[in-house]
């Protein structure tokens, strides 16, 4: 290790902030590398005692209670759950200490013969591209892991037995990082989403560019206003954008029922590789079509070939929660994309069905939804609402889909679900899709989106096989 700080200089005393799994992975790393660590923790239980122990074993130190800034601190590495403007975060700004992030620590703290980055941001669709881009990787024959956001902290596979990493990164990550500098770096798309934790549109926006800052390729969402906007300052780099409509050369996109490369082919700049069908995607919906091609510009960015892109793509198994079908029941689907957490997820989610009985609510942090309901109100044929921020989508539909019916479920426990799905499926016909798609995050009422989804299936599967009485007749 040549040194944490900015300058390439070692820290003495480092604060670790938060004792969550990145806050445990970088005071781990930390503490190998030989720095003296302190980790502040708010939260006192069971858990965090357990892990404080844990620690304890490296020569780290927990310090419980109210967050405070200790002396002598030259370094601090904040938890993606800490807002710039917590006290402890801002004395440390205040003072003139560096603040980073665990991926930052990461990329400082990597190896000279390291595996390379292949990097991507989005408001939504992060999770299930970076895993299609590591099964094309790995169907190419590398050692391939996700890591970052979607899991594994990269600190702990910085410099594991590894060819290239598949990054995922938060806002709230890049909002911390600094010098990442990664092969390649996408970004998928930008819309309203964690507006409480950057405090404008435009600062989240700003801190998803940040992993454009030092890639030689950068990949984005051609038909998306921002990414665009993003990439843009980048005259040096190589530029290259993803389209769902036929691609011009330097991009890729889609022409008729096939994925086509126009920007890594070994030809003239008006040749085009056929990557795979749209057969070969697992819920061909737009927005997932939208994420293979994103992956299949980070993986061509890394050379791999055509056949490997395919390959991986018919190998990819996505995801619970993100457009799960649960069952189907009296000629009704019913289908879990819980994971649509925004506007921006559940307006993807919502395009891709005809006919649709909508469940939505619950902690919308900050967004709006006018533009959400204005889209879809056509394909509505009922909607169900619940959790927190539920008046704030009826007030909508009622503006937008005043002939949509709507039904208000008030109780705030977990197992409303039940009630909820019983009066989604009254409302439903034949031909219809109930569709879990919230545009808002769940922790008002669940533990995560992962519970939400989870009662959601419980509550379809209890559901008899014939229901008498829908509120509306079958479709003709």
């Amino acid at each position: 290790m040549e040194g944490v700080l900015a300058d390439g200089g070692t820290a003495g005393l480092v604060c670790v902030a938060g004792l969550g799994i990145s806050g445990r992975a970088a005071a781990r790393r930390l503490a190998e590398a030989g720095c003296e660590v302190i980790v502040l923790e708010s939260r006192d239980g069971e858990a965090q005692r357990a892990a404080a122990a844990d620690l304890a074993g490296l020569g780290v130190r927990v310090r419980f209670g109210p967050p405070r800034l200790p002396e002598g601190v030259s370094l601090v590495v904040t938890s993606p759950g800490w807002r710039p403007d917590h006290p402890a975060l801002t004395a440390a700004t205040g003072a003139g200490i560096e603040v980073i992030g665990e991926v930052e620590l990461a990329w400082r703290l990597r190896s000279s013969g390291a595996a390379p980055w292949l990097a991507l941001t989005g408001t939504n669709g992060k999770t299930t591209t970076v895993r299609m881009l590591t099964a094309m990787l790995a169907a190419a024959g590398h050692r391939a892991l996700a890591v970052g956001n979607v899991g594994t902290p990269v600190i702990e596979a910085v410099d594991g037995p590894y060819d290239v990493l598949a990054v995922e990164l938060s806002s709230f990550q890049l909002h911390w990082s600094s010098s990442l500098a990664p092969r390649a770096a996408a970004v998928l798309n930008v819309a309203p989403d964690h507006l409480d934790w950057h405090g404008s549109m435009d600062a989240y926006a700003q801190a998803k560019g940040r992993v454009f800052a030092s890639a030689p390729v950068l990949v984005f969402n051609a038909d998306d206003p921002w990414p665009v906007r993003l990439a843009e300052p980048y005259s040096g780099a190589r530029r290259v954008g993803f389209t769902m409509g036929s691609p011009r050369p330097g991009r890729l996109g889609v022409v008729d029922d096939v994925l086509v490369d126009r920007a890594f082919t070994a030809g003239s700049a008006y040749e085009a590789e056929e990557l795979a069908t749209l057969a070969d995607i697992r819920s061909p919906a737009p927005h997932n079509v939208s994420n293979a091609l994103a992956a299949a510009a980070l993986a061509r960015a890394h050379g791999i070939p055509a056949t490997a892109v395919r390959q991986g793509l018919a190998g990819h198994v996505p995801d619970p929660h993100r457009i799960a079908h649960v069952a189907g029941i009296d000629g009704v689907d019913y289908v879990d994309d819980s994971k649509a957490t925004n506007p921006h997820a559940a307006a993807a989610s919502l395009a891709a069905y005809r006919s649709v009985v909508w469940i939505a609510g619950g902690q919308l942090k900050g967004a709006e939804v006018d533009d959400l309901v204005r889209q879809a109100a056509s394909r509505l044929r009922g909607a169900v609402l619940l959790g927190v921020d539920r008046e704030r989508i009826r007030e909508a539909l009622e503006r937008f889909a005043p002939n949509v019916p709507i039904v208000e479920v008030a109780d705030r426990e977990s197992g409303v679900m039940e009630r909820v799905v019983t009066e989604a499926a009254r409302l439903a016909a034949s031909g219809d899709t109930v569709l879990l798609a919230p545009a808002a995050a769940s922790l008002d009422m669940f533990t995560g989106y992962g519970e939400r989804g989870d009662a959601f299936a419980r509550a379809v599967l209890a559901l008899p096989a014939t229901r008498p009485g829908h509120g509306r007749p079958p479709h003709s």
